[in-house]
């Protein structure tokens, strides 16, 4: 039954993820290819969407593939599968937090849990650069197309105004505009 599928895999993706949303699609994103739920292109252009919609980047994406695969109660068990186990994670936590907050295993673990977490969105980043700039292969003729000049104006963009301390709302507002504006301007 799809809805126990959906339920389980996202609790188990949810359950073993540590470091939100980005740290988890490495994992969500193979578990979706290889149970044939999406494809890779449907996969990235619904990254593109829920980074300018309002929420956790995890529930989106959950949501999103259990309305896919099985509708509103699709979505609903997606989403339930993928926020649970962080639920129940902060519930023992909180329990017990002033008990082994100064814990040296615990200080230790986080400090392990940090370098495991920046791999994971680098995972993520590359995957899915590969994937929209190479999806035919390598090849140096990408260099040499519009949408990687455009690609990388927006990203240099976003970057300054990162660095300038713009409001992040402001950041992705202006990058879902200009990525609308520029699929419409130059048909991508």
């Amino acid at each position: 039954m799809i809805y126990l599928d959906l339920f389980f895999t996202l609790f188990k993706i949810g359950a073993f993820t540590f470091g939100g949303g980005y740290a988890m699609l490495p994992l969500i994103q193979s578990e979706v290819l290889r149970k044939g739920w999406l494809s890779q292109k449907q996969i990235v252009d619904f990254i593109a969407v829920s980074e300018s919609t309002p929420g956790p980047f995890a529930v989106n994406i959950s949501t999103y593939v259990g309305s896919v695969k099985g509708g509103i109660l699709g979505s609903f068990c997606a989403t339930l599968g993928v926020v649970l186990p962080s639920f129940i994670i902060i519930l023992i936590v909180a329990r017990f937090y002033e008990k082994f907050k100064k814990s040296k295993t615990v200080e230790g673990v986080m400090s392990g849990l940090k370098p495991a977490v920046i791999g994971l969105i680098a995972s993520a980043v590359i995957s899915i650069g590969t994937t929209v700039f190479f999806a035919n292969g390598f090849s140096l003729s990408v260099f040499s197309t519009k949408e990687f000049y455009i690609s990388l104006l927006i990203f240099a963009l976003s970057i300054v105004l990162v660095l300038k301390k713009l409001n992040p709302v402001f950041i992705i507002i202006l990058s879902a505009t200009l990525g609308i504006l520029t699929g419409f301007l130059f048909g991508l």
